[in-house]
């Protein structure tokens, strides 16, 4: 499986942008795929996921109420929408994907990660 992840840029505080992560090759194998952002001097942390086949989604806390991820499975592609955009928010995000049910979202347990887009929010 690859992923490609596209969007992204800058924009102020309180702005909106959106990202997307595009799948391609045995998409069959994917049962669940994330966002996860890396700010510049800290480790890159789970900021949202989706169940591929259900659809349902859960979220860090940092996030819930702002940003929504979603899916286009004709696509084979997520969508993540980041509204009320933070300075905080500022940093790559890269989407993954996991092969099968993980309890947790430590990077170890995503199979694949795409490239990484940047987002800045500036204040």
């Amino acid at each position: 499986v690859q992923l490609q992840a596209s969007g992204g840029g800058l924009v102020q505080a309180g702005g909106s942008l959106s990202v997307s992560c595009a799948a391609s090759g045995r998409t069959v194998n994917i049962y669940q795929m994330a966002w996860f952002r890396q700010a510049p001097g800290k480790e890159r942390e789970f900021v949202a996921g989706i169940y591929w086949s259900y659809g349902s989604t859960y979220y860090a806390d940092s996030v819930k109420g702002r940003f929504t991820i979603s899916r286009d499975s004709a696509k084979n592609t997520v969508l993540f929408q980041m509204d009320s955009l933070k300075p905080e928010d500022t940093g790559v995000y890269y989407c993954a994907a996991k092969r099968r049910f993980r309890s947790s979202d430590f990077l170890s347990d995503y199979d694949y990660w795409g490239q990484g887009t940047q987002v800045t929010v500036s204040s």
